[in-house]
This record gives C-alpha cells, structure tokens and sequence, in this order.
C-alpha cells in the first residue's frame, strides 16, 4: 500500500517568516507525536521558472512582500492521515489560544490529501 501526503501551498509575508517558522515547529512536533511519519515545510526560494505558466505564487495569489509555503505531512495511508489528524485536533497545543492567531492569510491556502503513487524514497 502507498503512502499518503496532505499539502499545503501558502502565502507568508517575509516579516512574519519567524513567526510562521515557530508556528511550524510546533506543528511538526505534534504531528510526529501522534503518528505522522514525516513533516516538511518549505519556503519558496525559484518560484518564477520560465518554463511553466501556473507558477506558485499565482495559485496562492502572493502579494507584495510576501513569499509561498509549501508544506507536506507524510503518512502510511489515509486512514492513518485520518486517525492521526483526529489525535492532532484533540491534542491542547492546537486549542492553546496563544496560536490562534496564524501569521498568514488562511483564506488563500490550498490542501489537498494525495496518493502516493510512485515512491522512491527507499
């Protein structure tokens, strides 16, 4: 059976980078602490390549100083994503309201859950 990734693409203005960085950290802890098998959150460094017309920066309509997310949370599949997600949600961190706050633009985040269908990381 393939593996299952839960992505997400953001925008992050650059002043809140740190912010975001701490948010994500804290993230990745409790989703490792509850199953997760890997947790990756990565900031746009070559997102303006001349090769390909739909750019990141475009889908997560990216503003004037600020940069884009992509982040991803690998699991053994989706009723494992499923049951660790569940874990997340009840864990108190995530209901700690001194994170309620997100230091970016919630309402212009793309997710989606994905097979993995080809798997070459072994």
């Amino acid at each position: 059976m393939g593996r299952y990734v839960d992505g997400f693409v953001l925008p992050v203005p650059k002043r809140k980078l740190r912010e975001y960085l701490r948010l994500a950290q804290l993230g990745g802890k409790v989703w490792r602490k509850h199953g997760a098998l890997e947790y990756f959150e990565c900031v746009g460094d070559d997102l303006n390549p001349k090769w390909v017309s739909f750019k990141f920066p475009r889908m997560a309509r990216v503003r004037k100083g600020e940069t884009v997310m992509f982040s991803f949370i690998v699991f053994k599949s989706r009723a494992h994503r499923d049951r660790v997600n569940a874990k997340v949600m009840k864990d108190p961190i995530m209901n700690d309201p001194r994170y309620k706050d997100m230091p970016f633009d919630v309402k212009r985040m793309a997710y989606g859950g994905f097979k993995a269908i080809v798997d070459l990381h072994k």
